[in-house]
């Protein structure tokens, strides 16, 4: 290169949008998503998980319109990190593929413990209900810790007794926390260890999860095999 340049290699992108209005998708789908559960016969735990076939399972128009909502999303974030590869590989026409997606309902101190997902690239929670950010703050345990999204930097396992002096102190934060919100859509990188903290609240903390995978019509090859 003929100047000096400095590269920031291998971001880890995290879209966080809302959707408007939501309130009577979300109210469509809590109801619906009840029903379910009560069908399963489960008893009241502190987290109940669904099957991952929602989008086979059912042909309901406010879940439609949620995935649309979210298959725009997921193209939005892929289309900003990989356009240039795209246009170089000459992909062709890409086409993104909801390969998963169920829901979640906890309280009463639930939680998802450390995780990430794989047979995917992107990964996302939608939060449908949950008590808002001023009375989750006050419950007397959790605090403001209370039911939120924590994602865990993909060098957490290189930072326990690692050297520290002010020139690396962009690698000591650890975590990025997401408060919650109903409406409120995030998306990841599948690989991103996160996990769902301890909830309890007056609201069941209800979310869709999904995982999600981006393919060219000529296939997925851009780069040579091999190092």
């Amino acid at each position: 290169m003929s100047q000096d340049s400095l590269k920031m290699l291998w971001p880890t992108p995290i879209l966080i949008k809302k959707l408007e209005p939501y309130s009577a998708i979300n109210n469509d789908l809590v109801n619906l998503f009840y029903q379910q559960k009560e069908r399963d016969g489960n008893p009241m735990t502190t987290v109940y998980s669904s099957p991952d076939d929602l989008l086979q399972r059912y042909d309901h128009p406010s879940l439609h319109a949620l995935f649309q909502f979210i298959s725009n999303s997921v193209f939005e974030v892929a289309s900003q990190m990989n356009a240039p590869i795209w246009q170089q590989t000459g992909a062709g026409k890409l086409n993104m593929h909801i390969v998963g997606a169920w829901f979640q309902i906890q309280n009463q101190f639930g939680f998802h413990d450390i995780h990430s997902h794989g047979n995917c690239s992107w990964s996302g929670v939608y939060y449908l209900q949950i008590d808002e950010a001023t009375k989750r703050h006050k419950h007397p345990q959790l605090g403001a810790n209370n039911g939120i999204t924590r994602f865990y930097s993909p060098r957490f396992d290189l930072l326990g007794g690692a050297h520290m002096d002010m020139g690396n102190a962009y690698l000591q934060d650890s975590h990025f926390d997401v408060q919650p919100e109903e409406g409120t859509l995030i998306v990841f990188p599948s690989w991103l260890n996160h996990k769902a903290m301890p909830y309890d609240g007056e609201k069941d903390r209800i979310i869709i999860s999904f995982n999600a995978q981006v393919h060219g019509e000529k296939g997925n090859k851009a780069f040579d095999y091999g190092f």
